[in-house]
């Protein structure tokens, strides 16, 4: 491409639209639906249960410690899907360009589309690109929409109405990373700190623990809002209580620090490759020996239980003895977080 800066033309749908499309976008999301180039994408799908997400995402900045924006759209959408107990199938993207963004850093972002979504398994089928006057908006911007197959057997796994007292609550991992990384990385903060995203793609994961039999009664990825939010949502209105241990918390010394200089409540801060399980007690050492064996489970950790008390709430015994009660997050903690 002769051009080193998306103009206004790349979004005229003439010659510099198909060489963006042909050059840039087929040649890395290269596969033979994609190839076909028609308006609509034609899937073949025989399954009588498909999941289907949509997400946008507009983080700032777009190149962070452990990821970009690409990778972190792949993810994202994949991770919705495979929380919802389906396997992720086919995604869309869409992109909002800024006038006078680089092109090699559009073609880095899309290069990590394309791994990310090898490595998950899944095909990038259709798109569409937009691109906007300078100052309009904020660089790139990309909306993806992700479609999944789902068994008959996994279809209350998104709402949780199999949960009972005793469950388990598992997660795979330590906590706060991807806030406190894009935090880390924001100019205005002057704050630089050895933190990393944990964005990641964990269906290939989540799969092997489905595939195991073990009874999963509940799984969401504890993005914006963090576990607390997830949790609270999830016991509100709920005939039992949730109680988690602090202690079995995993939280990376940099990224407790961090929050402790601004204040804020690793609970509450965003991930991005953490997935939280709510498992029959019966099954739950099955499925942390199956976490533990996988790179993005290492660290997984039960971290509490349902029980038959405080119904509708979340508690959190702490690492001193004290018992504090979890709540949704209020407002906006960290804007343009993902």
């Amino acid at each position: 491409m002769k051009n080193k800066q998306v103009l206004l033309g790349h979004g005229s749908g003439g010659s510099l639209s198909h060489d963006l499309i042909s050059k840039l976008f087929v040649r890395h999301f290269d596969n033979p639906i994609l190839k076909q180039q028609t308006d609509s994408a034609l899937l073949n799908i025989s399954s009588k249960h498909i999941a289907y997400t949509t997400d946008s995402y507009v983080v700032d900045p777009i190149f962070f410690p452990g990821g970009n924006i690409g990778k972190l759209a792949i993810a994202g959408t994949v991770n919705d899907l495979a929380v919802s107990g389906a396997t992720p199938k086919y995604i869309s993207c869409g992109f909002i360009i800024e006038e006078g963004f680089a092109l090699d850093e559009l073609e880095t972002i899309v290069k990590t589309m394309a791994e990310e979504a090898q490595k998950a398994g899944v095909l990038i089928v259709t798109g569409d690109t937009k691109v906007v006057d300078r100052g309009k908006c904020d660089k790139v911007f990309i909306n993806t929409s992700g479609i999944g197959v789902i068994d008959e057997n996994q279809l209350e796994i998104s709402s949780g109405k199999n949960i009972k007292i005793g469950d388990q609550i598992i997660i795979n991992g330590s906590i706060g990373d991807h806030g406190m990384a894009i935090l880390s990385a924001r100019n205005e903060l002057n704050i630089r700190a050895a933190i990393e995203s944990d964005c990641a793609c964990l269906n290939k994961m989540i799969g092997e623990v489905i595939k195991s039999g073990a009874q999963i009664k509940f799984m969401r990825d504890a993005t914006r809002g963090g576990v607390a939010t997830v949790l609270t949502e999830l016991a509100i209105g709920s005939p039992y209580g949730i109680e988690l241990d602090e202690v079995k918390l995993v939280v990376k010394e940099t990224v407790r620090g961090m929050c402790e200089i601004l204040g804020f409540d690793p609970l509450y801060v965003a991930n991005e490759g953490k997935v939280i399980m709510i498992v029959a007690a019966e099954d739950s050492n099955k499925v942390m020996q199956i976490l533990k064996s996988n790179e993005f489970g290492m660290e997984a950790s039960i971290i509490g239980e349902i029980v038959d008390k405080h119904h509708g709430k979340g508690w959190v015994t702490t690492s001193i003895g004290g018992k504090r009660i979890i709540d949704m997050l209020a407002g906006e903690q960290l804007p343009r977080i993902c």
